[in-house]
Formats: structure tokens, C-alpha cells, sequence
């Protein structure tokens, strides 16, 4: 009996600590507010995209782009996360990324990010 409780104890903590990280492991991990908070402990490997003309972007994206284009509170939302996240805002500022010119962000299922410039 006592095995089984310390078992069961431990079996507690562990899936506690993971509901915590940031891993993409769901079909909703790039939706609005998953990829917010998200991005607010964010601190794994990232690539950055440029969206060489952003305004054509919005209504017609590429077809090679997964990344559905949000809406201006998603962007703006997507930004103030970035920014919660000191770590994150310093290496993106780190690589000549300016936050306000982040136009959208997906993870993928290894955990890395996508971050889309305009």
C-alpha cells in the first residue's frame, strides 16, 4: 500500500511539472491564446520569417505559408506575450528583430518557433 501511494504522489508531480513547459503538443497550439502564453516562457530555438509584402499577405497568403494570418488584436496580443518575455525580447532584439514588426508566430511540434516579420 505504501508503494502505491508514493507511486501515485510521484506520478502527480511529474505530469504537474509538465503542464507548465512550452512544447507544441496539440492541434490548438497555434491559437490565439495557447501561442500567447506560449510565447511568454518561450526560450527554445526560433526562426524568423520575412513577409516581403505584408499587406498582400493579410488577404492572400502564400500557399506554402501555414501560418494563417491574425487579426490586429492577435498581433498586438502576440506582441505584448513577446514582450512579457524578457529572455525571448532580448535575443529577437539580439538578432535586429524589432517586436513591432512581429506579425505573427507558430510553433511547431519540436518546440521550435516561427516568428513572422513584416
Amino acid at each position: 500500500m505504501k508503494h502505491a501511494i508514493s507511486f501515485a504522489v510521484i506520478a502527480v508531480v511529474a505530469s504537474v511539472a509538465f503542464t507548465t513547459t512550452s512544447r507544441a503538443d496539440s492541434l490548438t497550439m497555434n491559437d490565439g491564446p495557447q501561442i500567447e502564453k506560449t510565447l511568454r516562457t518561450f526560450d527554445k530555438a526560433f526562426d524568423v520569417k520575412y513577409l516581403n509584402d505584408y499587406q498582400n499577405q493579410k488577404t492572400q497568403p502564400d500557399a506554402h505559408d501555414t501560418a494563417i494570418p491574425r487579426t490586429e488584436a492577435g498581433i498586438q496580443n502576440i506582441r505584448e506575450s513577446i514582450s512579457a518575455n524578457k529572455g525571448l525580447s532580448e535575443k529577437l532584439q539580439a538578432k535586429g528583430i524589432d517586436i513591432d514588426n512581429v506579425v505573427n508566430a507558430q510553433q511547431a511540434a519540436d518546440g521550435s518557433m516561427t516568428f513572422f516579420i513584416k
